[in-house]
């Protein structure tokens, strides 16, 4: 006999629909899956056969044959140990055909006693079978808080594959997911502005930074409070949209990095891996590829701390994802492309011993050491970071000052400003002033007479590039845009100008 179930499977961070075929015929007994399954596909028939048989049915003893389609499509994972066992059990004929086979996507991984476990990615396949017409989908009860929100689909939610059948006869209904709360990353580690001391500049920048989606570069002493202030900025960008809020939770199902019983994401991400950080890790990749880190802080922050420390290698991989807004990761089986808008925040230090130019300790690298420390940092990599800023260390006077402004603040000044920009890139696809591109910033940023000679004359004088002379008039608009200004004046323009480096051999 013949069954076919709906199962689904991820490539890249995206659902792709998978029918699973099952032929139950005549010959020498066994269990075959063919279809360019990997490892955890491939033994799941030792994990079908004895949950099957602890759920109370019989496998035949028989010739089974199961055909994962499309063939040419590699499929990973153990999301189709469900389905798998559905359609066994369909084709034996232990559970009838019904409407129910034909309208749901069935995804879960199977225990040896017939329970189910939760799978990654259950929210890109799902959204995935519904982009397909199904009606509904089935999924683990530890699945379901991530996909409580969609309302257009009929989702149910089980404990274990003997629920699923009963509920394919129609003899049972399953649950509804529930979502056990707001999907929330620990905030805890949050730092507020006000309890940060001092750096007023620092936190001017970050503003900026923030309130336009720019890329940030610091560089100072040790314990001058980089690391703390990089921390800080997940809590002055604005929330997420709800669209936002999807395509995070998306990609932190598929990375297995979903709190369990999370629902969507609230906050935005922030990343910060280690300097021994590969470039596979970095920007994706491996046989099948998986999403790195640049994708994981995909509409939040990714931190680079000792940036010198990085490999040269890793840096400069960092170029394409940082201009497209994607990195595309092409190996022998496919070409996949994993979204990374991100605000990349880096931090060093001068020299290796950490004080060169600090006016209370004396450096003591020498000069060319100090170079080829900070050449391992590239001018073209350099040269796409919008902000570059020298952090002091504190003053006494400023350890007791009292609290400053507060994030709360700062964020309902940036939220402001985001609007501002919304309005502005509407029907664009772009979010954010950072996002634009050289026409975009043409023909949509107005800016004053005065502000436009400022401009060329730094042009000349400071011998920028052309990418550096649209990335200042970038954030000068988000500089005018947090002012509340309809246009780049002048001010707007000085300041973005101050942001770019006047050490560090930037070619810009």
């Amino acid at each position: 006999m013949y069954a076919k179930v709906a199962g689904s499977t991820i490539v890249g961070i995206e659902g792709v629909n998978i029918s699973v075929e099952v032929d139950v015929s005549g010959g020498l007994p066994g269990l075959e899956i063919t279809g360019m399954g990997d490892t955890a596909v491939r033994e799941s028939r030792h994990r079908v056969r004895s949950a099957v048989r602890n759920s109370g049915f019989d496998v035949p003893p028989r010739r089974i044959t199961v055909n994962l389609a499309p063939a040419a499509i590699h499929k990973e994972g153990s999301q189709l140990d469900l389905p798998i066992a559905l359609g066994i059990l369909q084709a034996s004929g232990f559970i009838p055909e019904g409407e129910r086979h034909k309208e749901y996507c069935f995804l879960g991984e199977l225990a040896l006693d017939g329970s189910l476990r939760p799978v990654r990615g259950a929210l890109a396949m799902v959204l995935s079978a519904r982009e397909d017409g199904y009606h509904g989908a089935v999924l683990p009860r530890a699945n379901g808080a991530e996909v409580a929100f969609i309302r257009d689909m009929d989702l149910r939610t089980a404990d274990s594959l003997s629920e699923v059948t009963e509920f394919t006869r129609g003899r049972t209904e399953l649950a509804l997911p529930k979502s056990e709360g707001e999907g929330r990353r620990a905030s805890a580690g949050v730092p507020d502005l006000c309890d940060i001391k001092g750096q007023a500049a620092a936190k001017r920048a970050l503003e900026v930074a923030a309130g336009g989606g720019h890329n940030l570069l610091m560089i100072g002493s040790p314990g001058a409070g980089k690391s703390m202030l990089a921390r800080a900025i997940p809590g002055i960008l604005p929330d997420l949209t709800p669209e936002e809020a999807i395509e995070v939770t998306r990609i932190s199902s598929v990375a297995a990095t979903l709190p369990q019983g999370s629902g969507l994401l609230k906050e935005r991400p922030f990343r910060a891996p280690h300097h021994t950080v590969t470039v596979t890790a970095l920007i994706g990749g491996g046989a099948n590829p998986v999403p790195g880190e640049v994708t994981l802080a995909h509409r939040g922050v990714l931190f680079l701390d000792e940036l010198p420390e990085f490999p040269p290698s890793v840096l400069n991989a960092l170029r394409q994802p940082l201009e497209d807004g994607r990195a595309v990761v092409t190996r022998s089986r496919a070409t996949s492309v994993f979204p990374c808008r991100f605000v990349l925040v880096g931090a060093m230090n001068p020299c290796p011993c950490g004080y060169f130019s600090d006016p209370l300790q004396e450096c003591t690298c020498r000069e060319h050491v100090r170079r080829q420390y900070v050449s391992r940092v590239s001018g073209p990599f350099l040269d796409r970071i919008d902000l570059h800023l020298e952090v002091p260390r504190v003053t006494s006077g400023e350890l007791m000052a009292g609290p400053g402004e507060s994030s709360a603040a700062v964020k309902e000044r940036i939220t402001k400003a985001w609007k501002l920009q919304r309005e502005r890139l509407k029907g664009t696809g772009l979010m954010c002033n950072a996002e634009m591109g050289p026409k975009e910033v043409s023909v949509l940023i107005s800016v004053s007479g005065q502000a436009r000679k400022l401009l060329m004359n730094a042009f000349s004088i400071m011998r920028l590039s052309a990418r550096t002379y649209y990335r200042v008039l970038k954030v000068a608009a988000s500089i005018a845009d947090l002012a509340g200004s309809p246009r780049v004046e002048e001010e707007h323009v000085a300041e973005a100008l101050s942001y770019r480096p006047n050490v560090v051999g930037s070619n810009a």
